[in-house]
């Protein structure tokens, strides 16, 4: 019977009274033992600690509220990210008042000037905000002091100093783009401009077919010559309505080339800026661009 005992796999002496089970005694002719020397840890001994004499701490130099980081700076006049201004800095395209900065963590006191890639930059964010003039507003004072400007409706959008690109009169509706980005004003306005705008134009008449074919060719105003992409009848209007497509921004050029044909203009409508169009934005809303839009205008 088994009695609910183990069977010994190691085998069990022959001899009386020995189990296999419990302590056994040591053998003289076994391995030595050795005991352990509990002095001997296996952690080295912690060294002494000496301690420091205390002197007078340097103060810390105050910090001036008014010093920006340099990435930040770059980042906040809207060229690049804040990454991107450190990749530039640590490739010297930098300089700060004339001298090149690769140092990260830099920071720029008021006064300063930086340049970044060739060019000055302000650390104003660069906004950008497209409007759908009503009339009665005008881009200048100085046309009509009774007149409402621009201006007024986009002036609770942004702190920044927004300017029109280009100039529209009381009487002229459409897309009107306004931002602080000189450099974009500037790209938009000059003459060898190279974005397309599409005008619809209102005549007091009827467009004669061969005058249309005198726009399309080109006409001489003022002794200089004015070039169209595109004119036509509008589809399903009356002849006296006109499409026109030209890269200028200048809304009396518009209207000089159908003046220079004894035509009167009675309403002058810019549907398309630059790629920009007026979908779901009513007439004298505005909203701002995408990133995407930015990104369209900068590479015209």
């Amino acid at each position: 019977m088994n009695n609910g005992k183990g069977n010994n796999k190691r085998g069990a002496s022959s001899g009386k009274g020995k189990t296999g089970f419990g302590p056994k005694k040591p053998s003289g002719t076994g391995k030595p033992t050795f005991k352990k020397d509990e002095k001997k840890t296996g952690f080295p001994k912690p060294k002494p600690s000496f301690d420091k004499p205390k002197g007078p701490k340097t103060p810390k130099k105050p910090s001036n509220p008014d010093e920006i980081r340099l990435n930040k700076y770059i980042a906040n006049s809207g060229v690049c990210s804040r990454r991107d201004a450190d990749i530039y800095i640590q490739s010297g395209n930098v300089k700060v008042n004339n001298e090149v900065v690769t140092e990260m963590g830099y920071k720029v006191m008021p006064g300063d000037v930086v340049n970044f890639d060739g060019t000055v930059i302000t650390p104003e964010k660069k906004e950008y905000i497209l409007l759908n003039k009503p009339k009665g507003f005008t881009t200048s004072r100085e046309e009509d002091m009774n007149s409402n400007n621009v201006l007024d409706l986009v002036r609770n959008a942004t702190r920044a100093k927004l300017q029109a690109v280009g100039r529209m009169d009381k009487t002229t509706t459409g897309l009107l783009l306004f931002t602080n980005d000189t450099d974009m004003v500037r790209k938009f306005t000059t003459p060898n401009q190279r974005s397309s705008k599409v005008y619809q134009i209102s005549l007091d008449k009827n467009l004669k077919f061969e005058d249309l074919e005198r726009i399309a060719s080109g006409l001489t105003i003022d002794n200089h010559r004015v070039f169209v992409e595109e004119v036509s009848y509008i589809e399903d209007q009356p002849k006296s309505e006109v499409g026109l497509k030209m890269k200028t921004s200048n809304v009396k050029v518009v209207r000089s080339i159908f003046e220079h044909l004894d035509y009167n203009v009675l309403k002058v409508d810019r549907v398309v800026f630059a790629g920009l169009t007026k979908k779901n934005l009513p007439r004298g809303n505005w909203r701002f661009l995408t990133e995407q839009e930015i990104i369209n205008l900068r590479n015209i």
